[in-house]
């Protein structure tokens, strides 16, 4: 399939808040651009009243092609999400039929984005594939790279890891995270806007954002009960912004009712991502189980407070402390972190700032838009060898 317009046809899939804030200055570069069209599928949270309906916030960004799709209703399994998404997507494609699909991450509708690309023969480009995590999210990322054609990772670790996974190297492209660009930029808001926004009255303040770990369902009401314990006999100040839509989610939404009218606690759906990320530099720290911890935090050198097993395995830094989901454990962080006051050097781990450069670097590559839509399994070599030499290797 192809465009029969000289113009690529670029479709671009969000389907939360944090995904959009990463992928806008992709798609804003490439609706720019001459060379190509951007068009935008809307899903997942962003059609959600209660995480804020943030398809409002794709719109008014100015985008010319977007097209929104209602997934899911309140609580709806994550696998009727996966199924809904394919069957909107796949008529949408269908009328469109785009040169080009891009997604991002780990979440159903970037899996349900990568099934109707392969299967439709389209080609499919995956943002922020390799890295690991401690939760399902992992196993859908890596899913997610199996079905993509190309890859833009964001370090060297990453494109290691596609390549352990049988990915060609020449599909594996090193950009960084894109929203190291907005987060490195000279347009952010001033807090002043920011709070005044909002309604935020707090001089000083922590974020937080905890999320349901899937694949310890049965243990969410233990962990967000410790968790929430803890921070009110901390008595700091919490920006506290909705969790994802994850099973397990209303729990939390539950046990968030007993901070809801604290003077200690500002509640928020959601907040526009460039807002999210002036307020995230000037935080005192960030708590919870959220990737923002891991991957925004230490571009700002913003102590993290990583509860619980969600993000495990996923990067080490100074910034970010490990805590078990323990209430003792976690108030005994909060009290170290406020004493000690630490800010850290900013770490340039996911990226420097450069990531639409190198991005739309590759687009102009023809190379790329011949990739071969077969993909085949790449073998490496040096292991593969080893089997051939031994043949009375066994494998029970």
């Amino acid at each position: 399939m192809g465009s029969p317009s000289l113009k690529k046809k670029v479709l671009f899939l969000t389907g939360t808040r944090a995904d959009f804030g990463k992928l806008q200055p992709l798609m804003h570069a490439v609706e720019n651009s001459s060379k190509y069209e951007c068009f935008i599928f809307v899903t997942g949270m962003h059609t959600l009243s209660r995480y804020g309906y943030t398809t409002g916030e794709v719109e008014k960004a100015g985008f010319i092609n977007i097209h929104t799709y209602m997934n899911q209703y309140h609580n709806e399994p994550m696998d009727l999400i996966l199924a809904n998404t394919i069957g909107g997507l796949s008529r949408y494609v269908q009328e469109n039929i785009p040169d080009l699909i891009v997604i991002h991450g780990d979440r159903i509708e970037t899996m349900a984005g990568a099934i109707v690309g392969i299967l439709q023969n389209i080609l499919v480009a995956h943002i922020e594939g390799g890295e690991i995590s401690g939760t399902v999210d992992e196993i859908i990322r890596h899913s997610v790279s199996k079905l993509s054609h190309l890859h833009f990772v964001a370090n060297e670790e990453a494109a290691i890891r596609l390549k352990q996974m049988g990915e060609r190297p020449e599909s594996i492209h090193v950009i960084g995270s894109p929203d190291i660009d907005i987060m490195l930029s000279s347009n952010l808001p001033t807090l002043e806007d920011v709070k005044s926004y909002y309604k935020i009255s707090f001089d000083d303040y922590a974020i937080v954002i905890f999320h349901s770990v899937t694949t310890e369902i049965d243990q969410i009401n233990n962990y967000i009960e410790s968790f929430v314990s803890a921070l009110i006999e901390s008595k700091q100040n919490y920006i506290v912004i909705y969790p994802n839509n994850d099973e397990g989610s209303e729990i939390i939404f539950l046990e968030y009712e007993k901070i809801k009218n604290s003077s200690h606690f500002h509640l928020s759906p959601s907040f526009r991502f460039k807002y999210f990320l002036v307020l995230l530099k000037n935080a005192k720290f960030i708590i919870g189980n959220s990737s923002s911890g891991i991957r925004e935090a230490p571009v700002y050198g913003i102590p993290t407070i990583n509860v619980g097993t969600r993000q495990n395995n996923r990067s080490i830094n100074p910034n970010i402390h490990n805590v078990a989901n323990d209430k003792e454990l976690i108030l005994k962080e909060i009290h170290n972190i406020v004493k000690n006051g630490t800010k850290y050097k900013s770490s340039k781990h996911f990226g420097k700032g450069d990531s639409l450069h190198r991005f739309m670097e590759k687009l102009e590559e023809k190379k790329l838009w011949g990739t071969k839509k077969q993909k085949q399994f790449c073998d490496i070599p040096d292991e593969l060898s080893t089997v051939k030499r031994h043949p009375e290797i066994k494998f029970e």
